[in-house]
C-alpha cells in the first residue's frame, strides 16, 4: 500500500468533518418537520454532508486510484484503461447523489423521491460500479502470495458461490424489491434512522450480486453463456413492471407514513405513490432493456469473433487444399497434353 495512504485518508477525513460542521444546520433538519416544497436547486444544492456516506466514498476513491497506480506501475503496457475509473467515479456519484443530496432530504416526505433514490441504488450505481472491475483491479493490484492465499480463496468460498449463484441472485434481488415494498419494513424505514440505512444497504448489496454475472470484467464463480445472460437480465423486466403497476394502480395509498404526511404543496399521498409506480415502470424497464440490448450485442461480437478466429483457424487447411487442388488440376493438364502431342500417339505401316 502506498505509505502515504494514511496520511490522505486522515486529511480527507478532516475535510469532511469540517464541513458536516458548516453543514449542521441542514443534516440535523433531516428528521424533524416537513421540508418545504423542492425546487430544482435544492435537490443540487441542498447537501448533508453526513460521514457515514462520504467516508466510504471517499475512502473507496481514494484505494482505487492507489489501485490503479500500482497496476499501472507493474503493467505499463497494459494499463487500467480510462473509462473503468470514470465508471467507478461515477457509481460512488450516484451514492452520494441519492444518499447525501435533496434526494435524500425528501425521501421521507415524497414517495416518488424515494423511488428516485432506490433505483439511483439498485439501477444506477451498481452496474457502474461492476463496469468499473473492482475485482479485477485487487486480483491486478495484489501480490501472487496475496492473490493465491487470500483473494481467490475468499472469491470461490461456499458464501459467496452460494450468493452469487445466478438463480439465487436473481431471487434474492426479486425479493428485496417485493419485500421491501410490501411489508412493515418500508414504513419502518421511514421512522427509524438505522433501519432506513440498513435497507438502503440492503438495496445496493442485492443489486451488485444481480448485475455481477452479467456486466463487468470481473471473474464470478459461476459462468453462464451469452442466451443465459440475456434471459437473466430480460426476466427482470416483467416483475420489475407488476411490482410497478401493483404500486401506481392501489386504491389507496400503501404507506401509512406518507398518508399522514401532512403538507400543503406538491401532489397528494395517492397521486405522489401513483408518480413512483410510474417512476420504477418506466425507469426499471428501460434499465433492463438497455442491458438486454447491450448483452444481445456483446453477443453477437462475440459470435463475428468466433467466426472470425474458425475461419483464420481453417484458412491454412483450406489453402493446403488449393493448393494440392492446384497440383491437380497442373499434373492433369500436362498429362493431357501429353496424349494429343505429335508423335505421342502409334503410327500404322
Amino acid at each position: 500500500m502506498n505509505p502515504r495512504l494514511p496520511a490522505v485518508l486522515a486529511a480527507l477525513a478532516l475535510a469532511l468533518l469540517l464541513a458536516l460542521l458548516a453543514a449542521a444546520p441542514v443534516a440535523l433538519a433531516h428528521g424533524g418537520e416537513v421540508p418545504g416544497e423542492p425546487t430544482a436547486s435544492t435537490f443540487l444544492l441542498l447537501w448533508s454532508f453526513d460521514p457515514l456516506v462520504w467516508l466510504p466514498a471517499v475512502a473507496a476513491a481514494v484505494l482505487w486510484r492507489s489501485g490503479v497506480r500500482r497496476v499501472n506501475r507493474a503493467h505499463p503496457g497494459n494499463p487500467v484503461p480510462r473509462r473503468r475509473t470514470v465508471a467507478w467515479l461515477l457509481g460512488l456519484m450516484a451514492i452520494l447523489v441519492a444518499l447525501d443530496s435533496g434526494i435524500e432530504r425528501y425521501d421521507t416526505t415524497l414517495f416518488s423521491v424515494h423511488m428516485v433514490q432506490h433505483m439511483l441504488l439498485t439501477l444506477v450505481a451498481p452496474p457502474l460500479l461492476l463496469y468499473a472491475g473492482p475485482i479485477t483491479l485487487v486480483l491486478r493490484a495484489s501480490s501472487p502470495d496475496t492473490r493465491r492465499r487470500r483473494v481467490l480463496p475468499l472469491l470461490h468460498s461456499r458464501l459467496v458461490r452460494a450468493i452469487s449463484f445466478p438463480v439465487v441472485a436473481w431471487v434474492v434481488f426479486a425479493a428485496v424489491m417485493w419485500g421491501s415494498h410490501f411489508s412493515p419494513l418500508f414504513d419502518l424505514s421511514l421512522e427509524d434512522e438505522l433501519v432506513h440505512r440498513l435497507e438502503h444497504g440492503l438495496f445496493l448489496a442485492s443489486a451488485l450480486l444481480f448485475w455481477w454475472p452479467i456486466v463487468g470484467p470481473d471473474p464470478s464463480p459461476w459462468r453462464i453463456g451469452p442466451g443465459a445472460r440475456v434471459l437473466y437480465a430480460g426476466l427482470q423486466m416483467p416483475q420489475n413492471t407488476f411490482l410497478a403497476v401493483a404500486i401506481a394502480f392501489a386504491s389507496a395509498p400503501l404507506y401509512s407514513h406518507y398518508a399522514t404526511n401532512v403538507r400543503d404543496w406538491g401532489p397528494t399521498a395517492l397521486e405522489d405513490q401513483q408518480i413512483a409506480g410510474g417512476l420504477m415502470w418506466l425507469g426499471g424497464d428501460v434499465a433492463f432493456i438497455v442491458a438486454v440490448i447491450g448483452l444481445v450485442a456483446a453477443w453477437m461480437r462475440a459470435e463475428e469473433r468466433r467466426s472470425v478466429g474458425e475461419e483464420r483457424r481453417l484458412e491454412p487447411e483450406r489453402a493446403a487444399i488449393r493448393e494440392r487442388e492446384a497440383t491437380l488440376a497442373a499434373r492433369r493438364a500436362t498429362e493431357g497434353a501429353s496424349a494429343v502431342s505429335p508423335g505421342g500417339g502409334s503410327s500404322g505401316d
